[in-house]
């Protein structure tokens, strides 16, 4: 009996992702005022090779003008599913090559568009928006109570999603 309690009460941490702060708000205010940060940190450890954008708005317009999709993964440092899933990512050299051709942003604030959040604001999420600007919320992953959730063992179901928002854009544009 000890060990079934022992099992479900490893599912329930297991349910996904962290729920958000309320005082995460607060804490980005003094993000903003900060002296500039260096372009490599950007990635805040997602691909330090990579080309992230600063802003959601920086890369909307990236996508548009490039014509490439916009991946959007929304995280916190202080989360364990975010920090876990973000080692998955950086470390898969597949999805590293393939997020090349994405616009790149990381997010560890909520935007004010509700589009990002379409079944709620939780983390990890991710989102891909193809360049007429269109939330793909249709790319998901496998829960259905947090759709947009990733766990690390789902990275492979993330990399096909990438391929997914990819071959959409050429079907579509």
């Amino acid at each position: 009996a000890m060990e079934k309690s022992y099992v479900s009460l490893f599912l329930l941490l297991v349910a996904f992702s962290c729920a958000l702060a309320k005082d995460a708000v607060k804490k980005d205010t003094k993000e903003t005022t900060a002296k500039p940060k260096l372009p490599q940190t950007l990635s805040r450890g997602w691909g330090d090779q990579l080309i992230w954008t600063q802003t959601y708005e920086e890369a909307l317009f990236r996508a548009k003008h490039s014509q490439k999709p916009l991946m959007i993964i929304h995280h916190l440092e202080e989360c364990p599913h975010s920090q876990a899933l973000k080692k998955v990512f950086a470390e898969h050299k597949d999805i590293q090559k393939l997020a090349e051709k994405f616009i790149l942003l990381n997010l560890v604030y909520e935007t004010t568009d509700k589009n990002l959040a379409p079944d709620g604001q939780y983390v990890p999420r991710v989102l891909f928006i193809d360049p007429s600007l269109t939330v793909r919320a249709d790319i998901t992953g496998r829960y259905s109570n947090r759709l947009y959730a990733y766990e690390p063992s789902d990275i492979s179901l993330l990399y096909s999603n990438m391929q997914k928002a990819l071959k959409l854009l050429k079907t579509e544009l």
